[in-house]
């Protein structure tokens, strides 16, 4: 899957340099946090209830992921989603990842007082066949459970041609994904995934309790030009929300926003889909205000604080 122009463009390659040029300004400032990890933490579970606030390693996704953890626990997050790092699959974990090497990525963000709630993994193969997919989707979720992830996001279905061989190898293996205490996720993505309806037709399709929607209302205003608000579009989205992208936007088709600070009425939002059911579960920061790298730990924490703000004005 190629990845849309919002996380591939000029914003990826701007963050790439300044991560090499401020890192380096800074005299080792990352470095120098990796004196300080706490000690390692226990792989968690998915608690029953409360709120697991997080962040994404996206905003730094042109970092090695060591500086990536040391800044999400810097702003003050006890959780991290893995997504975009600098790394040979471009991801944290990825399907084609090694075991061995996902496993460390989890205990590296561990070391660090993080637990990992999701895990983006990029494209998986149903283009050819059914049984590629199911190969593909497997080694991440292999990957997901040596990591000590939750969940695994899926962002894309194919095209109209290979859209019921990707949602024929997700059920196929959902079940294969509860053994390893793993959910999988889907998340608005464009395409064949945004907006809300088409959320639904794929959980339609698919039929599994262990999959369900991972909410992005950024994603929903980006995909469909800021003409869908994403609190009238999660409306038939009722009973199959598990978690939330916390993503912010401003026109026109700018995702690069600290939540809070954009054009996505977050209050009415989350009011909506606690009344379809959505009243706990992971609510993980995808994207921030580009800056340099203590302008980035300053806009993580002023999310984090937002979103905490959020939930307990939703109670």
């Amino acid at each position: 899957m190629t990845r849309p122009q919002h996380n591939d463009g000029n914003p990826m390659t701007r963050r790439d340099f300044l991560c090499r040029t401020v890192t380096a300004a800074a005299g080792g400032w990352f470095a120098g946090r990796q004196t300080a990890l706490s000690a390692p933490v226990p792989p968690g579970a998915p608690p029953a209830t409360g709120w697991q606030i997080g962040c994404y390693t996206r905003p730094w996704a042109g970092c090695e992921y060591g500086e990536a953890f040391d800044a999400v626990a810097e702003a003050g997050f006890k959780y991290i989603g893995f997504s975009g790092i600098k790394s040979a699959t471009k991801r944290v974990i990825a399907p084609a990842t090694p075991l061995e090497e996902a496993a460390k990525m989890g205990e590296e963000a561990r070391k660090r007082g993080l637990q990992i709630p999701n895990a983006y993994g990029g494209a998986f193969a149903s283009d050819r066949s059914v049984k590629d997919g199911v190969e593909s989707l497997r080694r991440m979720i292999d990957n997901c459970a040596a990591a000590g992830v939750w969940s695994m996001m899926v962002g894309s279905l194919g095209n109209e041609k290979t859209y019921g061989n990707h949602c024929k190898a997700i059920a196929e293996v959902c079940g294969y994904a509860a053994e390893k205490k793993v959910s999988i996720v889907l998340k608005p993505h464009g395409g064949l995934t945004s907006p809300g309806p088409l959320l639904r037709k794929a959980c339609d399709a698919v039929r599994h309790k262990n999959f369900s929607v991972m909410y992005d209302p950024g994603n929903i205003f980006f995909y469909s030009d800021g003409k869908v608000d994403p609190v009238e579009d999660c409306a038939v989205l009722d009973g199959i929300v598990s978690g939330m992208c916390v993503k912010d936007y401003q026109h026109p088709k700018n995702v690069a926003v600290t939540p809070g600070t954009g054009q996505i009425k977050f209050p009415a939002l989350m009011a909506r889909l606690a009344k379809g059911g959505f009243t706990h579960g992971p609510l993980i920061i995808e994207t921030l205000a580009p800056g340099d790298a203590a302008q980035l730990i300053r806009e993580a924490r002023k999310g984090r604080q937002f979103v905490e703000q959020l939930v307990a004005g939703n109670r």
